[in-house]
């Protein structure tokens, strides 16, 4: 899921040249944590995910209060990462801490390798995590994911388009939001570039509205895209998809929305901020024409829902220096590297109360308030086996091309049922 979410965004991420750490000769039975007796941990951190500076700074700073421990960092790549996670979960040999999409955390601990980190949740300061982050990594009740970063969506907008239409303060309501973007949708302006198939946005205003794509049922999931809640969501996004020229067969990526914004007559698209580094290289001249604003919520006193995407740190069990592991980790979640990451990356803490650390950042600030209101997709092992063949989108494409709602609804919910309940 981080994948897609970061896609194309170069502002959050910066490519990470391959960084393997110097490391100190020491069998794997060795301890450490305690200065006794040295150790060499393995971590894995996914391409793109942090800077080359950050992670020496992390390396030299973590085995100078460690002593005896040498972190041993590996770059891997999204590409195929999950065979090759699960492969080092069932092994004897794993690395002692693996970055993984937040999403993924469910498919990883349903194989019995992740370890079990619920009694170290008050220890991390668990209580003010972000809860979009922190839900995926929580399976039955335990948490195996421990929550590094997160990211989300937010309306970016034209400025210039918004001061000839006499918008002074951005919209902080879906009413306000509809206003605003129907006096935007003229001249041969779009309002709002919105695909048909951008089922991240639809995800926000159906939870907005109470909903899900699926709950579970006993021992089973129920896709739930029919439920009067679900169809309320989707109906919000049929009235703003309108008020723009958006294909309605096709998601962000095709065409690529920031290319389309960078064209200079669309108002607003739904992006992370990130998605500003596209715009400004496809059309430099809109470097100081783009403004942020967090997706607009009900009522004023909250924003709207999103999908909060990112990572989650977790530890295999095959790890042989697992206390040691744990104090990586709890150094990347805790307060010193939340802050340094959050002002290098762009990132958005794992903690509410970090929030601030990204002020002076425009779009960085408003992701952040946005944050507040995350949520995760459902969390299944198999909730990747509704993205690859998505329904979501087919359901939308049938819903706004004039399809009975209630049965693309239907069809949709069962298709959703059919891939989560079907044995990995």
């Amino acid at each position: 899921m981080r994948t897609r979410l970061l896609a194309g965004t170069a502002a959050l991420a910066i490519a990470v040249a391959g960084l393997s750490a110097c490391s100190s000769s020491s069998d794997s039975s060795d301890t450490a944590g305690d200065g006794k007796s040295p150790a060499e941990l393995t971590v894995w951190i996914m391409k793109g995910s942090v800077s080359d500076p950050f992670l020496q700074r992390f390396k030299t700073d973590f085995e100078t209060t460690h002593s005896g421990t040498t972190l041993k960092i590996q770059i891997q790549e999204w590409d195929g990462i999950g065979a090759k996670i699960t492969s080092a979960l069932a092994s004897k040999d794993a690395p002692d801490v693996i970055e993984v999409g937040n999403t993924q955390v469910a498919q990883y601990a349903a194989s019995g390798g992740v370890k079990d980190l619920t009694g170290k949740v008050a220890d991390l300061k668990g209580a003010d995590w972000i809860p979009g982050l922190a839900e995926p990594g929580k399976i039955d009740g335990k948490q195996f994911g421990i929550p590094w970063y997160a990211a989300n969506r937010v309306v970016v907008y034209n400025k210039d388009l918004f001061t000839q239409a006499g918008i002074t303060t951005p919209p902080k309501t879906r009413d306000e939001w509809i206003a605003d973007t129907t006096k935007l949708n003229t001249g041969g302006n779009d309002g709002i570039y919105l695909t048909g198939q951008t089922w991240y946005a639809l995800a926000g205003f159906v939870w907005d509205e109470g909903g899900e794509f699926a709950v579970k049922d006993g021992d089973k999931w129920k896709g739930t895209l029919d439920t009067p809640q679900a169809q309320a969501g989707m109906a919000f996004y049929k009235k703003l998809q309108a008020l723009g020229k958006g294909p309605k067969d096709s998601d962000e990526a095709k065409p690529l929305q920031a290319e389309v914004f960078a064209k200079g007559k669309s108002a607003q698209i739904i992006s992370v901020p990130g998605g500003a580094a596209a715009i400004i290289k496809a059309n430099p001249a809109m470097k100081d024409k783009i403004g942020f604003f967090p997706i607009p919520g009900k009522t004023a006193d909250k924003p709207g829902a999103v999908f909060t995407g990112g990572s989650d740190l977790i530890i295999p069990e095959a790890s042989q220096h697992q206390d040691a592991a744990y104090e990586v980790v709890k150094a990347l979640a805790g307060e010193k590297w939340q802050t340094d990451m959050a002002k290098e990356m762009s990132y958005v803490p794992n903690r509410t109360s970090l929030a601030g650390v990204l002020a002076g950042n425009e779009g960085g600030a408003v992701m952040a308030v946005g944050a507040a209101n995350g949520h995760g997709t459902p969390n299944s092992p198999n909730w990747a086996a509704v993205e690859a063949n998505n329904p979501i989108k087919q359901y939308m494409t049938q819903y706004l091309t004039g399809a009975d709602p209630a049965t693309a609804a239907r069809t949709a919910s069962e298709a959703i049922a059919k891939a989560l309940n079907t044995a990995s």
